[in-house]
This record gives C-alpha cells, structure tokens and sequence, in this order.
C-alpha cells in the first residue's frame, strides 16, 4: 500500500484519542531513562516528537511517508523519508509507535531490530508496541466507514494465517459531481512474545499488556542495547 494514502485518510480513521494515550505512556517509560537524544520511527506527522522536545530530548524522526514528513518538517520538526537502516548517528532512545513492527514480516522484523540495535548507545533503550492475537481478531478484522464533506472512506479487514489484509479506499471530491477513488492495501502480521526474547544485541527487559481500544489488545515492549 502506498502510506501516502493512509495519510491522507488518517484523519477519518478515528485514532485520535488512542494515538493521545499511546503518546502519553511512551513519555512516561521514556522518563524513566536518562535520554537525551531521540529516534521516533514511524514518526508520521510528529505529534509525539513535540511532546519529547518539550521534554527537552532532542528527537529525530524518520517515516516512509513523504506527506507525513512534509507535515513534520513543516512543524520545524527534523523528519527524512528513510527506514532505520538507512539512518547515521546513535541515540540513546529509539520508538516506534503505533503498529510499527506488525507491518514488518518475520524476516524483515529481525533485520529492522538489528538496524535499531545498530543505532543505539551502549545501554540504549528501544521501546515499541505490538498488537495482540485478540488486538487482530476481535478487535481490528471487520469494515468500518467514515466520511467528511470532501472525503468517504471505506476499511475493510480480515484476519487470516497470522496475516491482517486491509484494504483502503478512499473518495476525494474533486469537484461538485466528481470523486477520485483511491484504493490499495496492507499487510500486518502477527508476532508472538517469545519471537523478541532472543534477538542479537537487543535484551527485552519489560512488557505490559495495553488496552487501547479492547482489553489487552496490544502490547506494550522494552529493549535495552547489550
């Protein structure tokens, strides 16, 4: 799927609220860490990389969008349309919120671990969230449909061989008796716990289950540079 399409139907999909909450406990365990400098991957428009400069962390952010950087960098947010192995420098911190790592495969989530490894200080925390079994099945299989004055937007889901199919599509007004469909879909895939306990140079030192919108529907992970 092209992520420039999810960004532009971002703004229908009614996750305002949770992305808030998401948001909020990502600061609280980053506080509980002497962090300095910050690598937000998947950074989308920089919502989260305001709140951590407030803190006074310096933070970097990378996405696969180019919309959702251009709306970052707009923000005087430092943001480049990069994936994290393409990235220099060292963190101390790096995040990926909101479903990152379920929209890699088996084999592309040990590499992108391994990248992050890379791109950490000595004792450097990375700290990430999952989706759950249950956050698959029961809570994001389904269809769901929204709309504004210049937009309808249709998401239908299923859940199927640990894969969740999505597909997007999206009608934009381009004029009074017009609309542009769009249309496209991803994939996320499910990974257990214990695909996270033995990865090389990366120790999973915490996780709680998260209910963001069902009970224990994701799950929150924390990793320390070893």
């Amino acid at each position: 799927m092209s992520l420039d399409l999810y960004a532009k139907a971002e703004h229908l999909l009614g996750i305002e609220e949770s992305t808030e909450r998401l948001h909020d406990l990502y600061i609280q365990t980053l506080k509980k860490y002497p962090v300095k400098t910050l690598l937000d991957i998947g950074c989308g428009r920089g919502f989260l990389m305001e709140k951590v400069q407030e803190l006074g962390m310096v933070c970097t952010g990378i996405d696969q969008s180019a919309v959702m950087v251009d709306a970052a960098a707009a923000k005087g947010l430092t943001a480049a349309k990069k994936g994290i192995c393409e990235v220099e420098g060292s963190y101390d911190a790096a995040v990926a919120v909101f479903d990152v790592l379920n929209f890699l495969d088996k084999d592309g989530l040990f590499i992108f671990l391994q990248c992050v490894a890379q791109r950490l200080n000595p004792g450097g925390i990375f700290i990430a969230d999952i989706n759950t079994l249950h956050g698959f099945t029961d809570v994001a299989e389904g269809t769901m449909t929204n709309e504004d004055e210049n937009h309808f937007l249709t998401v239908d889901a299923y859940f199927e061989s640990e894969e969740l199919h999505t597909e997007f599509t999206l009608f934009t007004k381009s004029s009074p008796e017009c609309w542009v469909k769009e249309q496209s879909e991803i994939v996320q895939w499910f990974h257990p716990l214990k695909r996270f306990r033995n990865v090389p140079n990366l120790k999973l030192t915490h996780y709680k289950n998260i209910s963001l919108y069902d009970t224990n529907d994701k799950m929150l992970l924390v990793f320390q540079a070893v």
